[in-house]
């Protein structure tokens, strides 16, 4: 993905690729719509995880996230357009609709820094115009229009989306470092997969050194440790009843090498899965 310029307060882009991007480590400067044309993105922020398919665009607040994307089919393409604007025009935004959007002085939510939302015929419509937008050969849109479109999009969401509109109003801000590393160790024990001390570090905007003093402030532990023995009992309360297959609890802890799973299994209980299995 080509990153905004750094002097662009509103940039329009498409991308695509053939190629699949397995985890990799964004920082956005600026929040971002992805309107996804083809193929599925995956988006992992310090509390939370989504994914995402052409049926559906999402509103990233700046800040760090690990992303995946990769085409639908074997072969195919990730086509997607990309809207990256400043908080500030945002913040505009409600300012100069407050008349009608109504203030608010509640604390920021603490919910994701994302907004998910199903396409429907408007959107669908919206996206469409989008893409006639951006030049086949390149090039630039033309600030103004841009400006217009994106005041079209928010005004639709606040008027017919009122639901998303607090998510909005305080998409992007952080909580405190307590409050990320909770939320993303929680992530870890309900999601797909082990992620690394150092993509925690990240998500959390941290430096590794600083996370794992955090963490071991707040667990008593080492995180690599810790979150080693969650899942594990986690995998220990799958493999009931005893003739579940070992492969499918292994796949559904994110683990792609069944032997790394059988070891770490030992590691905390003291013996393999089936061995756990057939004892119990």
């Amino acid at each position: 993905m080509a990153p905004a310029r750094s002097e662009a307060t509103l940039t329009l882009l498409r991308y695509c690729t053939a190629t699949p991007v397995a985890r990799a480590r964004i920082q956005l400067p600026q929040h971002m719509f992805t309107f996804l044309l083809e193929g599925e993105k995956v988006v992992q922020f310090a509390g939370a995880r989504v994914t995402v398919h052409p049926s559906q665009l999402v509103l990233l607040g700046a800040g760090n996230c690990l992303m995946s994307e990769k085409a639908a089919t074997p072969g195919g393409s990730y086509h997607s357009l990309l809207l990256l604007f400043d908080p500030a025009l945002l913040r505009d935004f409600f300012s100069r609709h407050a008349a009608w959007l109504g203030r608010t002085d509640a604390a920021p939510s603490a919910g994701p820094p994302l907004l998910l939302l199903e396409a429907d015929e408007f959107l669908r419509a919206y996206v469409r115009t989008l893409d006639c937008l951006l030049p086949p050969a390149g090039g630039t849109v033309p600030y103004p229009l841009l400006q217009a479109k994106l005041e079209e999009l928010l005004v639709y969401l606040a008027l017919y989306q009122p639901g998303q509109l607090a998510a909005l109003r305080h998409l992007g801000q952080m909580g405190s470092e307590e409050l990320r590393v909770r939320e993303a160790v929680t992530a870890q024990l309900v999601g797909p997969g082990p992620v690394s001390v150092a993509e925690l570090a990240f998500l959390c905007h941290m430096s590794a050194s600083t996370f794992k003093r955090r963490f071991a402030q707040l667990y008593g532990s080492s995180p690599g440790r810790w979150l080693l023995h969650r899942r594990m009992e986690q995998a220990a309360r799958q493999l009931r009843p005893a003739g579940r297959p070992v492969g499918e609890v292994a796949a559904e802890l994110g683990y792609e090498d069944l032997s790394s799973f059988i070891q770490a299994f030992k590691q905390v209980h003291g013996r393999t899965p089936k061995q756990y299995q057939l004892a119990g």
